[in-house]
């Protein structure tokens, strides 16, 4: 298992655990280049996570994927090795903020 299947792997888990629905779109020519290795709902909002091993960095279209999101309202994150243990919080931490907004 490569290091970034090993971060999908642990997302999966979280995401399991969380009750979210979750899919991750295959790379075809019917689909859009960039889009997060995780479309996600949780609690009825929107969530792209892109996940990144051994220090590698979201491309430019990925990181502009992630921005659109964000500007729509939703939640966009990037989980490597360094920050998977801390998925679950980050996500429940936008989830307050949003609520705290309303």
């Amino acid at each position: 298992m490569t290091p970034e299947s090993k971060v999908k792997s642990k997302v999966k888990k979280v995401l399991g655990d969380m009750g979210a629905y979750f899919t991750m779109p295959m790379g075809t020519g019917f689909s859009s280049s960039g889009t997060p290795d995780f479309l996600v709902c949780v609690e009825g909002r929107f969530c792209g996570i892109e996940c990144k091993a051994n220090g590698n960095k979201p491309t430019a279209l990925q990181l502009k994927h992630l921005d659109d999101i964000r500007k729509a309202g939703g939640i966009a994150l990037v989980i490597d090795e360094t920050n998977v243990g801390n998925l679950r919080m980050e996500i429940e931490s936008c989830l307050k903020q949003s609520k705290s907004l309303s």
